[in-house]
This record gives C-alpha cells, structure tokens and sequence, in this order.
C-alpha cells in the first residue's frame, strides 16, 4: 500500500479514493503544489533579507548567514521530493516536512520587521572605534564597519552603512552608532554618525 502523491491518504488502486486523482494526475499536482509553495517561500526569504536590510539587527551576518542555510536546505528538500515523486517512491513525510519550512522566512521576516517598525524605546548612542572596512559589491551590495563592540563577550561588531557613511570613515575614526532595543529584543542599528 502506497501514500497518494496529492493528498497523502493511503490508497491500494492506481486512483485515490480520497481525492479521486490516479497517479498521473497526483503526480501533475504535486507538481504544481511544490512549484507554488517554492515561489512563496523564494518570497518569504526576500522579504526576510529586506527586513533585516531596512531594520539590520546586530547580528546581521547570522541572520543573513540562518537565512541562507534555510533556504539552500529547503529548496534540497523540494528536489528531493520532486525527484522521489517522479521514481514513485514515498514522499510524504520529506514533503510535510518541506510544507513546514515554506512559512519560515516570513516567520522571521515579520520578526525582524516587528521588531524595528514598533520599537519606541529611546535608542541609545554608542561610540566605537573603526578597526576596519568590509565591502561586497553585487545586486544586493553590503557594506559594513568593523568597529570595537560595547557589548560584553563580543570583540567586534560588524555595523551596516550606508555608501556615503562608509566612504567617510577611515580605520582609526570614532563612530557613534545610534542602538535601539527593539520591540522584541533584537538589538539593531538606526543609524551611524561620525563623532
């Protein structure tokens, strides 16, 4: 006895008596449910990667580095069932499992953008010194200063600027970087300012 591909229901004839699909059709539609649900969850990590661009949490790069584990291991996951489906081989404990990944990114895209749009906590201004620059050119260009960290157990802190701001400081300079709390407690950077 095998799962149908489309609904998941124990079927023992070519057409599931739950969905009324044989295994064709199922395939066809589980298809297409795995071609959706990867546009919403592509979606999902884009706007994740926007939040955390508009609302940059301190620890940007784990986020960003989360984000894109997330998404490589997910999108694994969807060819596996793809290419399991197409041998006729069980899919669905990898395909609930997949299902469950799909809302993720925008689990922590509201995250993030909850945590900076509604944060109304005074922000605190912190100086550090540059210790150095970072700048990565593509479609999604980041640039960042190293800088000494005020916080407890962290040597330095990666903050993301703007070009202007990172063209106008030099390694040695004083930043005052402007901290807020965040509504839920992620600590992210409002803006940088030379001292």
């Amino acid at each position: 006895m095998t799962r149908c591909l489309n609904c998941g229901a124990e079927r023992a004839a070519d057409v599931c008596e739950a969905c009324g699909l044989g295994s064709s059709a199922a395939e066809f539609a589980l298809r297409k449910t795995l071609l959706n649900r990867t546009a919403i969850f592509v979606l999902g990590a884009l706007a994740a990667v926007a939040a955390a661009t508009h609302f940059p949490p301190l620890d940007l790069d784990g986020v960003l580095i989360f984000i894109g584990v997330l998404f490589f291991l997910t999108l694994v996951l969807a060819i596996l069932v793809e290419r399991r489906a197409l041998r006729h081989l069980e899919v669905e404990a990898l395909k609930r499992i997949y299902f469950g990944l799909v809302p993720v990114t925008w689990i922590l895209a509201g995250l993030i953008w909850v945590n900076g749009a509604f944060d109304r906590a005074p922000p605190q201004m912190q100086e550090a010194r540059v210790e150095g620059k970072f700048s990565m050119g593509g479609a999604l260009p980041s640039r960042r200063l190293v800088v000494t960290s005020w916080r407890a157990g962290h040597r330095i802190e990666r903050i993301p600027v703007d070009r202007v701001n990172f063209n106008t400081f030099d390694k040695g300079d004083i930043a005052e970087i402007k901290v807020q709390d965040g509504l839920l407690g992620i600590p992210w950077v409002a803006d940088v300012y030379h001292r």
